[in-house]
Formats: C-alpha cells, sequence, structure tokens
C-alpha cells in the first residue's frame, strides 16, 4: 500500500496537523478507535463492570510507584531493609509512593476477585470468549507471582520468613522438591542470592509478562465483543448502521461511567493510604516493620490476606484429611463411569487416573497433597468454560437454588481466607472422647476446602440441573 497523508486546510490546527502526520506513519486513531472510542459495549452494563477498567488504574499505579522505588531500593540482604526505611523517612514523598505501592497491591487483589466474582455471575467465561477467561487467569497467575516475589523484598520478618515457608513448600514435591527449593533460593536458606533473584523477577520478568498478558485479554476481548447481565449476544441483532443495536459506543458513555467509579475508588484509595495504610496488619503487617532476622522464628507465619484460602486449603490437607480425598476419588470417578454418557475410553481413563491418585495418596505424605491442592485451587479456574454445562450464561437466568450454590462457594472462600490469617486452633478442639478431639478451625477449613474443590468438580452435573427461565431475546434496560 502506498503512503497516503490526508491533506488538511492550510488553517487548520497545530494538534490535527500533528495527528495527521501520526496517522499516516502508525494507526494511532484507529487503535483509540477500534479499542475504545468507537468500540459498541452492551447498553445495559451494571456496576460490575466497572472492575476491568480499575484494574488498569491500579496496574498503572503500581508500575509507576514501582519505578520510583526501584530507584532507591537496594536488592542487598545487608541494606534491603535499611533502603526501605531511607525511602519511608529521608525521601521526599517517599512514604506516599511505598503506602501506594503496598496498599495498591491489597487493591489490585480486591478488584481482580470482584472483577472474577463479575464473570463467574454472568458466564463470561463461556462461548466465544474461553480465551479471554484463560487469558484473565493468567494474568492472576501472574499477580501472584509478582506479589510473592515482591513480599520478599523489605526484608523484613515476615517476608523473611514468608518467603522461607513457601519455597520450603517445593520441598515436598517428590524425587525432585529439595533440588527444586534449591534452584529457587540459589542458596541452602533464604538469603542476598534469593533476594536479587526475586527482585529480578518481581521488576523485569514477571511485568513483562503481565502487560502482553494484559493485551492479549483487551484484544481478545474487543474481538468477540463484551458480556452482559443477562448473558445475551448483542452481536446476533445488528442494526441498520451495523452496529448492535442493544450496544452503545464506549466513548463517551462508558468513559463518563468508569471516570465516576475511578473517582470512587481514589477516594476510598486515598483514605486508606493516609489513614490506615496497614489496615490492621492485614495489608502490612507488623513483624515485617522488625529487620529479618535468621535466628528468630516470629509466633505466627502466614501469607498476606489475598493468599490466605489457599493457605488454609494447604493446612487442611493432613494425614486424616487425605482418607477423606481417597474416599472423594472413588465417589468422583464413580460418578464419571456411572453418572455420565461419556465415552468408554475417557470412562476407562478416568478410572486409571483414580487408581494411580489413589496409590499416590497412599504413597506420598500429606504435605506433598496440599501443595497439590493449593496449586490446583488456584488452576482449576482455567477449567471453567467446559466444567460449566448450563443452558444459560447469566445467574439471572438459572434456578434460583444455583444462587445458593453461589453463595455457599462464596462463603467457604471468605471462611478458608480468614483461617488462613489466624494462628492453627484459633477456635480451641472439641473432644469427642477422651483420646479424640477435633481441632475446630481445622475441621472447618477442611470442609470449605471440600466445598470449594467440589464447586468447580461437580459443576457439569449442578450447573446443568434445575428449571431455568427463559433468556430474552434483547437486553433488559431501564435508562436512568
Amino acid at each position: 500500500m502506498a503512503f497516503v497523508e490526508k491533506k488538511l486546510p492550510a488553517d487548520a490546527p497545530i494538534a490535527a496537523k500533528a495527528l495527521n502526520w501520526v496517522d499516516a506513519r502508525f494507526p494511532l486513531t484507529k487503535l483509540w478507535n477500534d479499542q475504545w472510542g468507537q468500540y459498541y459495549a452492551p447498553k445495559n452494563f451494571n456496576f460490575w463492570y466497572i472492575f476491568g477498567s480499575l484494574a488498569m488504574l491500579v496496574l498503572v499505579i503500581q508500575i509507576v510507584t514501582g519505578i520510583f522505588l526501584v530507584m532507591h531500593y537496594k536488592p542487598d540482604a545487608t541494606l534491603a531493609f535499611a533502603s526501605v526505611e531511607y525511602i519511608m523517612r529521608d525521601v521526599p514523598w517517599g512514604w506516599l509512593v511505598r503506602y501506594m505501592h503496598s496498599t495498591g497491591a491489597s487493591a489490585f487483589f480486591i478488584i481482580v476477585y470482584l472483577h472474577m466474582t463479575r464473570g463467574l455471575l454472568y458466564g463470561s467465561y463461556r462461548k466465544p470468549r474461553e480465551l479471554i477467561w484463560l487469558f484473565g487467569v493468567g494474568i492472576f497467575l501472574c499477580l501472584m507471582g509478582e506479589a510473592f516475589f515482591g513480599y520478599l523484598l523489605p526484608w523484613g520478618q515476615m517476608s523473611y520468613w514468608g518467603a522461607q515457608v513457601i519455597v520450603n513448600l517445593f520441598g515436598a514435591i517428590p524425587f525432585i522438591g529439595p533440588d527444586l527449593s534449591l534452584w529457587i533460593r540459589g542458596d541452602y536458606v533464604v538469603s542476598d542470592a534469593t533476594l536479587n533473584r526475586f527482585f529480578s523477577f518481581h521488576v523485569i520478568a514477571i511485568p513483562l509478562v503481565l502487560l502482553g498478558l494484559v493485551a492479549a485479554h483487551l484484544i481478545a476481548l474487543h474481538e468477540v465483543g463484551s458480556s452482559n447481565p443477562d448473558g445475551v449476544e448483542v452481536k446476533e441483532n445488528l442494526g441498520a448502521d451495523g452496529h448492535p443495536v442493544d450496544s452503545i459506543p464506549s466513548h463517551p458513555y462508558y468513559t463518563v461511567h468508569d471516570i465516576f467509579g475511578v473517582s470512587v475508588f481514589l477516594v476510598i484509595f486515598s483514605a486508606v493510604i493516609f489513614f490506615a495504610p496497614e489496615m490492621g496488619g492485614y495489608f502490612l503487617e507488623y513483624n515485617n516493620f522488625i529487620p529479618a532476622d535468621p535466628l528468630k522464628t516470629p509466633p505466627h507465619i502466614a501469607p498476606v490476606w489475598y493468599f490466605t484460602p489457599y493457605y488454609s486449603i494447604l493446612r487442611a490437607t493432613t494425614s486424616q484429611f487425605v482418607y477423606a480425598l481417597m474416599l472423594a476419588v472413588v465417589a468422583y470417578v464413580g460418578m464419571i463411569v456411572f453418572k455420565t454418557k461419556l465415552s468408554s475410553l475417557v470412562k476407562t481413563a478416568a478410572m486409571v487416573i483414580g487408581a494411580v491418585a489413589l496409590v499416590a495418596l497412599n504413597v506420598f505424605e500429606a504435605k506433598f497433597f496440599g501443595v497439590v491442592l493449593m496449586g490446583a485451587s488456584v488452576v482449576i479456574l482455567g477449567g471453567l468454560p467446559w466444567l460449566d454445562q448450563s443452558k444459560v450464561k447469566s445467574i439471572r437466568y438459572r434456578p434460583d437454588w444455583h444462587k445458593y450454590v453461589y453463595m455457599g462457594f462464596g462463603v467457604a472462600f471468605l471462611v478458608l481466607g480468614y483461617l488462613g490469617v489466624k494462628p492453627p486452633g484459633v477456635w480451641g478442639s472439641l473432644h469427642v472422647t477422651a483420646t479424640f478431639a477435633l481441632d475446630i478451625a481445622q475441621t472447618v477449613s477442611q470442609i470449605c476446602t471440600f466445598i470449594y474443590l467440589g464447586f468447580f468438580l461437580l459443576m457439569p452435573w449442578w450447573s446443568s440441573k434445575g428449571e431455568f427461565k427463559q433468556v430474552p431475546t434483547r437486553v433488559t434496560f431501564h435508562a436512568h
């Protein structure tokens, strides 16, 4: 294609001439129009659809504040803690930048959890948006890795011992565990080598992958179109102008919508930064204001709140819990064999995998399966597009009892998160007999673990049951 530059009037504004010059060499205006300016979105978005934009905002905040922190931070075991104190006390506005970054980490996970909740409620992972969901799960995994690697950098007591505990978990993997833990640490204990490795991953490696996944997530979203609370595909009903009749331009309508959401968020975000940056020890643990001491172990080591649901699943996996897992494996394989219409080959494969799992549960220690379940509880999110066999997408048109299933899942997740923050035995023990006692908190976390995993693994059965409501042909919308 030949090079073409639009002819503008001689008295055209300088800004218009500059934009025309750029557009002739780079599709700036086209990118804006395709990705936002002339991107048509369903007109019935509600407040649940604000969290995608907020996630982008917080990502920018984290990148910008991270750049300023790196200017003064020293990735050295003997200097790291002091450099953070220097940022907080001596660097002009350093305390604000540090608190924006630490609060931003928690805000990021709050927003992402809410964003994923919306996807779960409205079936945003269903066809044709499977790839969007998979990119989103990849983003979530990157965020977890980014948070984990960044957690060590302040080199406080909880940073040091939290990293020690998490890295040691890899040692539970049979055969390769000890060598894998050594490779991750770069030493036999968490040391300067570990700090440098984590720093490079936190600052360079994972952010590059994260930005790539975010770009892929947005491109895939704008290729197939946004979902909506009704689960109606608006692209199936086009108007005379070629645009869906139930959609509106993102700009200016959703630009104003997002600006309002951003304003509310920034008020809350600023209030936390200025008045409660530690948030009672949940955002910044008090032990992390003490320099790391390899010779003094804190009385209770726990990860930051956004990891605690999965940490609870790890702690819930005891040697007694393994027996319950064995029964669950037998029951699940039985359901696949007798309660599905899958091919005989798939059923045979399920029986073989089940037999291997039973042997492994008898051979390997419970700690290993705690790590497996902790990882599976995150990775299983990627299977949602294929696990959900519902006839409709949105929870609005599902049977009413489905809402209680979702509610039970949400409560179990919150309880796991709460118990993960607390030390073991927080609720004491229930003495069933003179020789047998139940740790109440541990038992509750085990029940919630079954609810959490059962929600996904049993979804092919329960999601298709019940009396579904009629989905409208067009979106339901009430102007306000």
